[in-house]
């Protein structure tokens, strides 16, 4: 059976993870390496100043005290039997739409498998409330099974993995599947200051209101109309129009 791996960034005890899990197992021999607790934000971090821990919890499950990337730079290298077909990481509790993809340790972790040239993408579910049922994290895990089908059969374009957004909203009021261009999202007045007992101050980081460009076939707009969004996220970062535009320009020679 193929091996796939699955992993995520809210740790290895996440609801999401088991489910998603549970359907990677129809495709395959599936395992989960995933980070011992919530390491959600910490993007594309490597553990580079202390050993990391692995710990089996129970068949084809493990967890490291490390983020993300550690999860499957050394899951792929040194915990499964091979290499995997592809690699899946998620389902995040909370989406990864516009520029959050860019802290995420979710979409960090397709990243990594991508750069090891292994076919990988990420899920997220949108949450309009604080805390996401059961029965969310089934309809999300049902849609990883038919885009991890998808790849299993076809693979993916070079460099390239899917970030997957899907609407916490009933399986039936699903509209369907969009493909869609990474949006715009920032947040306004995520930065709080907080106080100690002592009247030392301190700063929060996260929260605040988010605000959104509202543009065709964005991953923002197709979550907001009831689609699920895939987004390709190609790992050259190169803005090929400004290297034309600054080639003739700059007056000196490259």
């Amino acid at each position: 059976m193929p091996v796939i791996l699955v992993t995520n960034d809210d740790g290895v005890h996440s609801p999401g993870l088991i489910s998603l899990f549970n359907a990677m197992k129809k495709l395959g021999n599936a395992f989960i390496v995933a980070p011992d607790r919530e390491r959600s934000a910490v993007s594309h971090a490597l553990t580079m100043h202390r050993p990391i821990r692995a710990e089996k919890l129970r068949k084809n499950v493990f967890s490291l005290n490390g983020t993300p990337t550690d999860c499957v730079a050394i899951g792929v290298n040194k915990i499964l039997p091979e290499k995997p077909v592809f690699v899946v990481s998620g389902i995040n509790k909370g989406a990864n739409l516009g520029d959050d993809l860019t802290y995420s340790g979710t979409v960090s972790a397709a990243i990594e498998s991508t750069i090891m040239g292994i076919p990988s993408f990420a899920v997220s579910l949108s949450m309009k409330k604080k805390s996401l049922s059961s029965r969310s994290f089934v309809t999300a895990a049902q849609i990883a099974l038919e885009i991890g089908g998808y790849v299993l059969e076809h693979s993916l374009p070079y460099d390239t993995l899917l970030n997957v957004n899907v609407p916490d909203v009933p399986a039936k009021s699903i509209m369907g599947f969009k493909l869609t261009r990474q949006g715009k999202r920032i947040y306004d007045d995520s930065i709080k200051e907080t106080f100690d007992p002592r009247g030392e101050k301190h700063y929060w980081i996260g929260g605040g209101k988010p605000y959104w460009e509202h543009g065709e076939n964005t991953d923002i707009q197709a979550v907001q109309d009831n689609y699920v969004s895939i987004t390709p996220i190609h790992l050259d970062l190169t803005n090929y129009d400004a290297l034309k535009f600054l080639k003739k320009r700059f007056m000196i020679s490259i």
